[in-house]
C-alpha cells in the first residue's frame, strides 16, 4: 500500500487541508480502478466504507491477492475540512464539489479540488463513487449510472458484477454536467455511483453490504481474488431500473405526522396500505397511503413531519 497526498490546500486558522489516497499493487501497474468516497462533510458513512475497503485491501494485498499488472486507488475523503466542521458544503461559500468537475485549477477552492481529484481519477478504467442519496430517507442500496452515451450502456452490464438488487439506469439532468460521475465517462471512465442506506451516520449492515459489492466488483474484473475468510456471498442478478419507472407515492391531500406501516426493501401488494398522516394537534387520520402497483419499496421518507405533495415512497413495479 502507497499512501500519499492526492491535493493540499492551505485554509485560515488551521492546519493545511489534506486530501489524501492510498493505492493498492505494484507502482507501474495498470490503473485499474479508482474508488472515492465523501465529497460533502455530512458523509460519514461513505468515509467509513472506503476506511473499510483501506483495511481490507491492505489484507488482501499482504496475502499476494492483487493482480500483478492491476491498481486500486482509494480517496476516503475529498472534503475533510467540511466534515471537520461539520458543514454538508465547502465552508464561506457553501459550494458543491460535486458540482465543480471538471474543475479549474485556477478557480474557486471547491473548482481546484475537483481539477486534482480530476487529474488522477481520469487514469483509471474503473471509477466508483461512493454517494448520498438526494432525499432524506431510507431506500434500496443500489449502483447507479448516469446515461451518457455509449460508456453508459457498457458500464450497465458491468454494473451486474457488484451484485447488488438493483442497477439504476437514469438520464441525465443539466446539472449533471458538472458531477464527477458524468465527466468521468467523458474521459472513458466505465463510471458507477453506488449508494448505501446512511448518510450522516454509520450503517454497519449496509456498509458490508457496499464494501461487498464493491470487493466483488474488483474480483469479477479480475483486479483481485476474493480470500474465502471474508466471506462474501455470490451476490444478485441486478435488476437494471430506469429511474423513470419508480412509481411516486405522494401525499395528495395533507400535511402532518407520517407514520410508516412498511420499509425500504419491503414486497408489497396492490392496495397495500404503506403509512398515515395524522393531524398534528389530535392526531386523527388525514389521509392514508395505499401502493398503487405490487413490487418492493424502493425508497421511504423518513421525516416526521411531511408537507402536502410531497414523495413519502417509491414502489419498483413487480
Amino acid at each position: 500500500m502507497i499512501r500519499g497526498t492526492i491535493y493540499q490546500m492551505h485554509v485560515p486558522h488551521r492546519e493545511p487541508m489534506r486530501i489524501r489516497g492510498f493505492e493498492f499493487g505494484s507502482e507501474h501497474s495498470e490503473r485499474s480502478c479508482a474508488i472515492i468516497g465523501s465529497m460533502r462533510g455530512n458523509e460519514v458513512q461513505q468515509a467509513f466504507v472506503c476506511a473499510t475497503l483501506v483495511s481490507l485491501l491492505a489484507r488482501i494485498e499482504q496475502s499476494g491477492m492483487i493482480a500483478k499488472n492491476k491498481s486500486v486507488l482509494i480517496i476516503p475523503c475529498v472534503n475533510p475540512l467540511s466534515m471537520n466542521l461539520i458543514e454538508r458544503f465547502w465552508p464561506g461559500d457553501g459550494a458543491d464539489i460535486n458540482r465543480s468537475f471538471p474543475g479549474d485549477s485556477n478557480g474557486r477552492s471547491t473548482e481546484r479540488i475537483a481539477a486534482a481529484i480530476m487529474r488522477v481519477a481520469r487514469l483509471f478504467t474503473y471509477g466508483i463513487q461512493l454517494c448520498s442519496f438526494n432525499q432524506p430517507g431510507d431506500f434500496m442500496p443500489h449502483v447507479r449510472i448516469t446515461h451518457q452515451g455509449p460508456i453508459s450502456q457498457e458500464s450497465l452490464t458491468l454494473a451486474q458484477d457488484f451484485g447488488l438488487d438493483y442497477a439504476m439506469d437514469r438520464e441525465p439532468t443539466p446539472f449533471d454536467s458538472t458531477t464527477l460521475n458524468y465527466v468521468w465517462q467523458e474521459c472513458g471512465t466505465n463510471a458507477f455511483s453506488l449508494y448505501s442506506r446512511a448518510t450522516n451516520r454509520i450503517d454497519t449492515d449496509s456498509a458490508k453490504t457496499v464494501t461487498d459489492a464493491v470487493l466483488r466488483f474488483l474480483a469479477r474484473r479480475q483486479v483481485i481474488e476474493l480470500p474465502k475468510e471474508l466471506g462474501i456471498a455470490a451476490g444478485h442478478s441486478s435488476r437494471v431500473l430506469r429511474e423513470s419507472e419508480l412509481v411516486d407515492v405522494r401525499s395528495e391531500r395533507a400535511s402532518g405526522f407520517f407514520v410508516s406501516s412498511t420499509h425500504a426493501g419491503d414486497h408489497v401488494r396492490a392496495g397495500q396500505q404503506l403509512g398515515v398522516i395524522l393531524d398534528t394537534m389530535d392526531a386523527h387520520l388525514l389521509e392514508s397511503l395505499a401502493s398503487p402497483v405490487s413490487g418492493q419499496v424502493f425508497f421511504m421518507r423518513t421525516d416526521p413531519l411531511i408537507q402536502q405533495h410531497m414523495v413519502l415512497f417509491r414502489i419498483a413495479p413487480s
